[in-house]
């Protein structure tokens, strides 16, 4: 049998850490398993549920890479499948009309909790049989499924292990609401029914619905999928995860300069490990990932780890993987490209200094835009009159550069401190602060290789001029 994993959102807000985890895991199971993984929008919650929740699941999902190979599906497209069961079930006894008035129902429920008793709807309380007994013929109704009473429902989860629920402490579901629609639960197993859903990978907080939705399995004679919960993800400060931990949407991960795989291998480890491994490929975590293997204590959201981590993949992936991200972030700052080296050659300069893309692209800025003012302190430290000597005779020996190479320019650092009889400080970062600006940055020859000859030029002639100024005060 095909192994198929699913990832159905609410789209009722954003796609989450905990949600990028979820579909993660079922992505990677049903690669593992040479299965398949399809991306459900469980939208039965019509007055929630919006299109643009929609569009963000989608955008987080895409970002992140997780591709499914069935879907998009929408429950708000299959309600006729929904009422043709629902019907079946009826005309097999296995649901009623409940014709019970919401109202009754809090009364009984706030008389249950008064009495110390567990507050659940009970078909045989005589209130409720008298309001399904007495009804006019246009009284509405919800559709409950027939619970059975006796017996338990017992599952293997693969984090958690046998669980078993008495059915005794199951009341009638409601399966159609009475305005017509039906309802989560019960959507759930039908559409796992039809897509053939092997294995379901969620949230601990689904936990309860589950023999929920077994008995309505085992009611429609269908082959019921195996469970994993997955334990929550806290914050650092040991509460569940929220906004002021950055449970946010995934999508401000990018806007806040985190790379996709970044963000994939962090979440991997947020509930499952493989011995002491710390960073994984999507191929390794393929390969390695057992349902089996993710842990039943909740995990902790480590900003600073996941820091590490984007450091860790801008300094070792592939140049041209993180040019792909780092040019959303160039365009965000309005950087244009079309005059200045190639990203990945900047990318390998700068990247290691960096653990944020909106740090790299704010790194980047110099070798592509020019500027007319230096970094206030920076200047004022070292485009001194004293600097002018320097900055002069390496302007004489850039300008007589024919191989404009990253060996020539260290060589004519080099030698200007060899002619002036200064040390490199002296020489390298009036040269710095004249090239980038600013007071730090990567090796100052490697930097003029790649903001070009003519702009280097006259970059040290904007310092001279900065210097000029200062003597004439």
């Amino acid at each position: 049998m095909t192994v198929k994993t699913r990832f159905a959102p609410s789209p009722t807000g954003f796609l989450h850490v905990g949600g990028a985890r979820t579909a993660l895991y079922s992505r990677l199971y049903a690669k593992h398993t040479g299965g398949e993984f399809v991306l459900r929008i469980e939208d039965t919650d019509i007055e929630r549920s919006t299109q643009e929740a929609i569009d963000a699941i989608i955008e987080g999902m895409e970002w992140l890479g997780l591709d499914w190979d069935e879907g998009p599906y929408y429950q708000t497209k299959r309600f006729d499948r929904y009422n043709e069961v629902v019907d079946q079930l009826l005309a097999e006894d296995k649901a009623y009309k409940c014709y019970a008035p919401k109202e009754l129902l809090d009364e009984i429920r706030e008389e249950q909790m008064a009495m110390g008793v567990k507050p659940r709807y009970d078909a045989n309380h005589p209130r409720i049989i008298e309001a399904n007994s007495n009804v006019a013929e246009d009284a509405p109704f919800c559709i409950r499924f027939r619970n059975p009473k006796e017996g338990s429902v017992v599952f293997n989860d693969y984090v958690r292990g046998c669980i078993e629920f008495s059915n005794s402490e199951l009341d009638d579901l409601i399966i159609r609401r009475t305005d017509g629609s039906p309802t989560y639960n019960f959507c759930v197993v039908i559409d796992d029914i039809d897509m053939g859903i092997t294995q379901v990978v969620r949230g601990e907080d689904h936990i309860n619905n589950t023999p929920r939705q077994i008995n309505i399995y085992k009611a429609l004679g269908a082959n019921t999928p195996e469970f994993a919960h997955c334990s929550m993800i806290l914050g650092d400060d040991g509460a569940k995860l929220s906004k002021r931990h950055g449970a946010v949407s995934v999508m401000q991960y990018r806007d806040e300069g985190y790379l996709p795989q970044a963000l994939l291998n962090y979440l991997v480890r947020l509930g499952w490990s493989h011995g002491d491994q710390e960073i994984f490929s999507m191929e390794e975590m393929i390969d390695l990932f057992r349902l089996e293997s993710i842990s039943k204590s909740a995990s902790a959201f480590n900003t600073d780890k996941l820091l590490w981590l984007n450091n860790h993949y801008i300094k070792t992936a592939e140049p041209e993987y993180v040019a792909k991200y780092l040019q959303w972030h160039m365009n965000a700052k309005e950087i244009s490209l079309d005059n200045g080296p190639a990203l990945t050659e900047v990318i390998k300069l700068v990247g290691e200094r960096c653990n944020t893309l909106v740090e790299l692209a704010e790194q980047s800025r110099y070798f592509y835009l020019d500027f007319e003012e230096f970094e206030a302190g920076a200047a004022k430290k070292h485009l001194r009159p004293v600097a002018k000597e320097a900055l002069e005779l390496a302007k004489a020996k850039v300008e007589a550069v024919e191989e404009w190479s990253t060996e020539n320019l260290h060589t004519v650092i080099a030698d200007v401190c060899a002619e002036l009889e200064l040390g490199m400080g002296k020489v390298g970062m009036p040269l710095r602060v004249a090239i980038t600006g600013q007071g730090q940055s990567p090796s100052v020859d490697a930097v003029m290789q790649l903001v070009g000859k003519e702009r280097v030029i006259k970059r040290i002639e904007l310092a001279l001029d900065y210097i000029a100024k200062r003597e004439a005060q």
